[in-house]
């Protein structure tokens, strides 16, 4: 599932009439302009490559790094990360440059010209497509399709007279049905919220205009403002919170898009699209399949975590990706709504055989049902020396004790005794420094999440040659990808395992500092320090890690 987030709707308001060998390392640091933090609304659009030290942004240092201790430098080989999502836009003005390319493959030839199980196959690979062409765009929750099966055995069924053999499926049918359940109606209250917001927001615009006369008012006059009766406390309480979340009709029309789609197709247990696919589904062994479109009907997302990996940083265009010399290599599996075990076994697979370093995970579940299918994957990764990135969710929930889909650890995800090694779980931080330091919607978990990296307000690629910010686990992860790229490209003596150890062991440490705790929104807000929430305690360091590859290179 590509992580949606929906507005945080908190109202704390009463409504109105409504309910490097471096020498580099002894030049001084430049003395930095001061940051407000607290009135900034939003960050630099490369916030996410600055440098704390020489900007007061936490950024991951790559502009610094690139600016000394690789000035001088030349990379060594060419890196490729393979993109499993829910595709890319290989003709974007910043990434057309840095899409690998099939050479053993004759582009529209209806032939298999390298032998690989896969036609045409000159840019990637479509696994959630039918050989006609065709594509999967929606698709449901893994939620709603196990509930669907399991209540199709169990709904008219006299619990009392089921066997001792059923009754673990049955309670464990009792528990789906539950969680769908609650699931539906968060959908409902999340609807009947974004309602309320945009009935308040078109109040209070209606009182500020009457009260200034006209509708260009700023947030800071609204700041201004002393309201001595009810109406105008009310105005001025939504359309602060209006402006400081960049609230506008648009984005309430696809908060209401997204919810409607939720309910038309990822909650909707009768809608199944894989006829589309046409594959033997119920066979989790079965390779080949699928066709040669890796763009899709929406590659936003895709396009989006591939140009934080590596849109072209010398066309002085757009955005900069974190890695030089490094090749996307597009696969689609990722769907609105829920990706299928099946699909992500094989785009691990295929981006192995056909030669990615790092593989790029941007997308995440609760539930697995074909778990072995994925870990056996996995397994064929970590053999074959490919790093794994995986985005550590957007349900602002502990891993530790609450599963998220893949994982490194094999079998049962609590009690599972093995794990791969080459494995990073990235959660999001974002560019403010005080207690809401980590992203308000990310997982967390001192034992499965490895490591922090930026993942709000990330200004990165989306189709048709435009760019937008975006933010989740989802942005988080390519920076890392981004940055085992760039170590890969400059130090290719390196192993796979020395650049996974490189990149944990060379975070900036932010283990003391006390940070908001994720959390839902009924849930009681609590401080803990940084350290608690992950392996590292830090955020990723492209700067630091690249000295330490020098370091460990001359060994």
């Amino acid at each position: 599932m590509r992580n949606n987030l929906f507005i945080l709707i908190l109202f704390s308001i009463s409504f109105y009439s409504c309910s490097t060998t471096e020498s580099v390392s002894q030049q001084p640091s430049p003395q930095p302009e001061p940051v407000n933090f607290d009135s900034l609304q939003h960050p630099p659009e490369n916030w996410h490559l600055l440098d704390e030290d020489w900007t007061h942004f936490r950024g991951i240092s790559a502009k610094r790094a690139y600016e000394t201790i690789l000035k001088d430098k030349e990379p060594q080989r060419e890196v490729i990360v393979a993109v499993i999502d829910g595709g890319v836009d290989i003709h974007h003005e910043d990434l057309k440059d840095v899409i690998w390319t099939n050479e053993d493959e004759v582009a529209g030839n209806g032939k298999d010209d390298d032998n690989n199980g896969y036609t045409d196959d000159l840019h990637g690979w479509n696994f959630i497509g039918g050989a006609e062409g065709k594509n999967v765009d929606h698709d449901t929750f893994e939620l709603a399709r196990i509930y669907n099966k399991l209540h199709a055995q169990f709904a008219h069924t006299d619990s009392t007279q089921l066997p001792k053999s059923t009754m673990d499926e049955f309670h464990r049918y009792q528990d789906i049905r539950s969680a769908y359940r609650s699931e539906i109606e968060k959908l409902v209250r999340r609807y009947n919220n974004i309602e309320s917001l945009q009935s308040s927001k078109k109040q209070a615009e209606r009182i500020l205009r009457s009260h200034y006369g006209d509708s260009t008012f700023t947030y800071d006059q609204i700041q201004e403002l002393t309201p001595e009766g009810q109406e105008m406390a009310f105005a001025k309480n939504v359309m602060s919170y209006v402006l400081e979340h960049d609230i506008d009709s648009t984005l309430i029309a696809d908060q209401k898009e997204t919810i409607y789609n939720h309910a038309k197709y990822g909650y909707n247990p009768n809608y199944n699209p894989r006829d589309i696919v046409g594959d033997h589904y119920k066979d989790p062994t079965e390779r080949h399949y699928g066709n040669p479109d890796v763009v899709g009907p929406d590659a936003s997302h895709g396009t989006h975590v591939a140009g934080i990996i590596a849109a072209d940083r010398t066309n002085d265009i757009g955005a900069k990706g974190v890695a030089t010399h490094t090749l996307i290599m597009p696969i689609r599996a990722v769907p609105d709504g829920d990706e299928r075990d099946k699909d992500v076994a094989n785009a691990i697979r295929y981006a192995v055989d056909n030669g990615a370093d790092i593989i790029n995970m941007s997308f995440g579940k609760s539930y697995s049902p074909f778990k072995d299918a994925v870990d056996k994957a996995i397994k064929y990764a970590d053999r074959h020396d490919v790093l794994m990135v995986h985005a550590a969710g957007n349900s602002s929930e502990n891993s530790d004790s609450k599963a998220n889909y893949p994982t490194d650890t094999y079998g049962d995800y609590f009690k599972g005794q093995s794990s791969a090694e080459l494995w990073l779980s990235v959660g999001a931080s974002s560019w403010k420094p005080d207690s809401n330091f980590v992203a308000s919607f990310s997982n967390y978990g001192k034992q499965t999440v490895d490591l922090f990296s930026p993942g709000v307000d990330i200004y990165s690629t989306v189709p048709d040659d435009k760019y937008e910010r975006n933010q989740g686990t989802s942005m988080a992860s390519p920076v890392v990808s981004g940055t085992a790229a760039l170590i890969m490209a400059y130090y290719p003596d390196l192993t796979t395992a020395q650049v996974r150890k490189i990149i944990l062991e060379n975070v900036t440490p932010f283990g003391k500092q006390q940070v908001v705790v994720p959390h839902k929104q009924d849930e009681e807000i609590q401080e803990q320090p940084f350290s608690s929430l992950s392996v590292s305690n830090g955020v990723v360091n492209v700067y630091q890690a690249l000295k330490a590859a020098e370091r460990m290179r001359t060994k």
